[in-house]
């Protein structure tokens, strides 16, 4: 309650001010941390400046912040400081430069004060503050930035860094001060990645030697005071190592001349540590980024001398890769008791470097120069490790794992998660490595014995899909199917992926590789195993499985139908199971997807079965719409417009029973609805206009009021223009006759306060379905009734500059029949002050059949289109399977608009012989004259 509260409050002038006094005064530790985070997180939602929304922090409260932000920050407990710290990052990456010019100096001041509770708040606020220059994309303001921070900050952090490493043999005695001192050597350390992450700045190679000769020592330094007990957690010295791993291999790989002389010290140092460096999980992130250095070194040309030797490859391989593919106890326990975690490592690549991942770069590295050695040295590794194996099944089974990894490194060149490997060593043979090696562990009748191999095995098949020959890909599918039912979490999820994986390949023709008829075998225990998975200890909202089941669907479509009334049911209860605490946004989005394939497939066959999937789906929609289950609220109104698009009569009462809570303002505040929420309400008017109108139409003005709330917003204002279309298009139009002129001062009104390119394109596109639908004489006559001359100054200024704007093939369509019209039946085009422009719109028509488009947009436009939302808003998600079907509101009655235009012009020039041939040959110019002359010619007509 008192959050809500809280938050309704937040918009008041001097809130913000508030909690830092009551952060500074209070006497309440735990009421300090309290405003702290409440702070943090009210400029982390407010801070930013959104277009189009309220501005919820004035001024006056802005300045006051920045003013005493950095000072309260340095003079607070650490847990205080870290929140003010993280919130300072958010208003620098907002106003730092131009609007918080003088945060630097403040900020580099305190480095004098010799007090490291100070001068650590300060890196570390920097540091969150740089860190964005390692992903930011190259650009002037960018540069211009990262100067203005080096000018001011690289000469004090490099003195920093001499005083902070001399306080190091002062106090070498001293285990709490050498915390101390060491926490900031690593953020001195990362501080220095970040700067010269974009291009090597001047003053840091002036200083190279400062800087290396440092970083060299600290990496041979071992205090016994700062080692520490814990076997996970990495201690301040590996964190430090693990960060100068991460320099030493940026210097080396971007800045290799410049960093030339430094380099086999380096190589030396990070060689000795890493044979010195023992198994535990603390030394991991070491390990791995000492790994990871070698591995970017010994890919580039001119340091490849250092490995030519064949005693240092086999020192390599058998020192420094081996140990580090083994399975250790610490991969078991993640495999069995922390699976998620596992797979997110394995599978998905994550960002978590393992030593695993590391050694299997570094062998690939080396691959790039020494492909022939390397893979004759581990061939010898990979084939003891699985004599070992065979010995010995039950207590060797984790040599055959690393053979098997191994095997998977070598011979992986290049991988995609699309693909997988798409270069492969032609050294290794992989087909025979799989019926020898991978198969018989799968065909194996007992899917739970060695879940680590069978876990590898499947693994493999997902890997080199690409390389394996289809036959022997077949014949794994059923092999997969059973996996589907093994106890362990890794094992079915692999099994999963792997199957999606196979059914979305693609074979010669592009269709997928695999035909719905080559699966039909299995589909039903693929059905019933897939769906039984879900009900696996572990594995209620499995991604990968859900995922498995919307590929199936996709890959078998019609062969499901009578599987359908049971699957949907499943799918209907997963839906209110979750429905009730949403937490896996993946799993949720294949499941919406499933729902759509069953409807799409069935009606598809049988459109009368809509009936069944509203009775099964409607009652937990309701619930959903009712407990306002954010997350899956844009979900259910695109399935709603999947159902009600499937409708091919009039709509059922139980949609139009839920019409006006459609229009409520509350669910058109979620940026996340809207797409989701215009779709439905096309749906709507398209198959019920004639309802609505007649027993709705009190309803219309709601309508319109949305209409009205999208089109004031740049972001949202085409989605406005969907809507408008469709009651244009099939609203009565006598239902909508006394709203027309006002919707059009609304947008006279938008295009004088923002008119951007989007919402030109749009306003072209809809003022000429309003002429289709309504007739040329009735825009005219709109235009000039709000005001004289209107007309003219919008074919002059809007239509005949802006039309080569238009993009797509329905909107261009339209559009040259729209102006068909305006220009063959629009009396006052012929007679009036008009006329002049009759021949230059005729010209820009033809520009938008033969020209290219025009998809300029203006510079201070480019970011209009994307949404920020701010913070945790639902972002829409499209579904895939929900698609609609692209609409052409003009195919009835125009097939080729060019010959429409040239039969349009014929008719009129029969109307006023004469004076069309004159108006065309005057003033058109010669390329679209020879343009037009094609059209008459096809159209086997002539103008009089």
């Amino acid at each position: 309650m008192s959050e809500k509260f809280l938050e309704s409050v937040e918009g008041n002038q001097n809130y913000p001010l508030l909690l830092l006094t009551l952060l500074e005064k209070s006497q309440d530790n735990v009421i300090k941390v309290c405003a702290s985070v409440t702070f943090k997180n009210y400029i982390k939602r407010n801070w930013r400046i959104v277009e189009d929304e309220l501005n919820k922090i004035c001024e006056a409260d802005r300045v006051a912040i920045k003013a005493n932000i950095v000072h309260l920050m340095l003079s607070s407990p650490e847990q205080i400081q870290k929140q003010l710290s993280d919130a300072i990052s958010i208003i620098g990456r907002e106003d730092f430069p131009q609007k918080w010019p003088d945060l630097l100096t403040e900020m580099v001041n305190r480095f004098q004060s010799g007090d490291f509770h100070v001068i650590n708040g300060v890196l570390r606020t920097a540091h969150s503050l740089f860190k964005r220059y390692r992903h930011e994309f190259k650009s002037n303001e960018l540069w211009t930035e990262i100067k203005l921070v080096l000018d001011a900050f690289a000469l004090p952090l490099t003195n920093l860094f001499k005083a902070t490493i001399e306080l190091c043999s002062t106090h070498a005695n001293d285990a709490s001060a050498l915390r101390i001192l060491f926490s900031s050597l690593i953020l001195i350390s990362k501080l220095f990645y970040s700067l010269n992450f974009q291009d090597l700045p001047e003053f840091f190679e002036d200083n190279m030697e400062t800087w290396m000769n440092n970083f060299h020592t600290l990496l041979t330094l071992d205090n016994k005071l700062l080692q520490t007990d814990d076997e996970e957690e990495a201690g301040l010295l590996e964190l430090l190592k693990s960060q100068i791993c991460d320099n030493a291999a940026l210097y080396a790989q971007k800045y290799d001349e410049e960093f030339q002389r430094y380099l086999p010290r380096f190589v030396t140092a990070i060689w000795n540590l890493l044979v010195t460096t023992g198994q535990e999980v603390k030394y991991d992130l070491l390990v791995s980024n000492a790994i990871q250095f070698l591995a970017s070194v010994c890919e580039r040309p001119h340091y490849k001398n250092l490995f030519e030797d064949q005693n240092t490859l086999t020192s390599i391989c058998e020192k420094v890769i081996v140990p580090n593919m083994e399975f250790r106890a610490a991969d078991e326990e993640a495999f069995e008791d922390n699976s998620e975690e596992y797979i997110r490592r394995d599978l998905e690549g994550s960002d978590i470097d393992t030593r695993r991942r590391a050694a299997c770069d570094l062998v690939r590295g080396l691959c790039k120069f020494f492909e022939g050695p390397v893979t004759g040295i581990f061939s010898g590794y990979v084939n003891s490790m699985l004599q070992e194996y065979a010995k010995n099944p039950s207590v060797n089974w984790k040599h055959k794992d690393a053979a098997i990894y191994l095997v998977t490194s070598l011979a992986s060149k290049a991988q995609t998660q699309k693909h997988g490997i798409t270069q492969a060593n032609e050294l290794v043979n992989l087909t025979e490595f799989f019926v020898n090696h991978i198969l018989p562990d799968l065909k194996s009748a007992n899917v739970n014995e060695f879940p680590v191999l069978k876990a590898d095995g499947i693994k493999y098949i997902m890997i080199f899909r690409n390389q394996v020959p289809k036959e022997h890909l077949l014949v794994s599918i059923p092999l997969l199917i059973n996996h589907l039912q093994a106890e362990s979490i890794v094992v079915h999820t692999y099994a999963a992926h792997a199957l999606e994986r196979l059914f979305t390949m693609r074979g010669p023709n592009s269709t997928t590789l695999f035909t719905a008829a080559e699966i039909a075998p299995f589909v039903e225990i693929l059905l019933t195993n897939l769906f039984k998975a879900l009900t696996l200890p572990g594995s209620s909202e499995n991604e990968y499985i859900m995922k498995a089941i919307m590929r199936s669907f996709s890959l078998l479509q019609e062969a499901i139908i009578p599987y359908i009334p049971t699957l949907i049911t499943q799918l209907t209860q997963k839906l209110l199971a979750v429905s009730k605490n949403p937490s896996k946004p993946h799993f949720n989005h294949y499941m919406f997807e499933a729902i759509c394939l069953s409807i799409r497939i069935t009606c598809k066959a049988n459109p009368a079965a809509v009936v069944n999937f509203e009775e099964a789906l409607f009652l937990v929609f309701t619930e959903i719409l009712q407990n306002d289950v954010q997350e899956f609220i844009p979900y259910v109104f695109q399935v709603m417009s999947l159902l009600l698009e499937t409708h091919k009569n009039d709509i059922p009462s139980s949609y139009m029973a839920l019409f006006p809570h459609l229009l409520q303002p509350v669910l058109w505040e979620r940026t996340g609805n809207i797409p989701a929420l215009v779709r439905l309400l096309q749906a709507f008017l398209e198959r019920g206009s004639n309802t609505i109108a007649s027993a709705a139409a009190d309803k219309i003005p709601g309508l319109l009021g949305v209409f009205q709330k999208l089109i004031a917003s740049k972001a949202n204002d085409h989605q406005g223009f969907y809507l408008l279309n469709s009651i244009i298009e099939h609203m009565p139009p006598e239902s909508v006759d006394q709203y027309r002129k006002q919707i059009f001062i609304l947008l006279f009104q938008r295009l004088q306060n923002s008119k951007t390119t989007k919402f030109i394109k749009s306003f072209l596109v809809f003022i000429n379905l309003y002429c289709i639908k309504y007739g040329a004489l009735a825009l005219q006559e709109i235009f000039d009734g709000i005001q004289p001359k209107m007309f003219g100054m919008v074919l002059e200024k809007i239509i005949i500059p802006e039309i080569q704007k238009v993009s797509g093939n329905v909107e261009k369509k339209i559009c040259a029949v729209g102006i068909t019209k305006l220009l063959t039946e629009c009396p006052p085009m012929m007679d009036t002050e008009y006329t002049k422009l009759w021949t230059p719109l005729l010209q820009s028509l033809i520009g938008l059949f033969e020209l290219p488009e025009d998809d300029t947009i203006p510079d201070e436009e480019h970011f209009i289109d994307i949404e920020d939302t701010p913070g945790y808003q639902t972002a829409f998600s499209q579904l895939a399977f929900a698609g609609k079907k692209e609409h052409d509101p003009v195919g009835q009655l125009v097939n080729n608009p060019k010959i429409h235009l040239a039969q349009s012009l014929h008719k009129l020039s029969t109307a006023c012989p004469g004076r069309v041939p004159s108006m065309v040959s005057t003033s058109l110019n010669a390329e679209a004259l020879q343009y037009l002359q094609g059209y008459l010619q096809a159209a086997s007509v002539t103008l009089l």
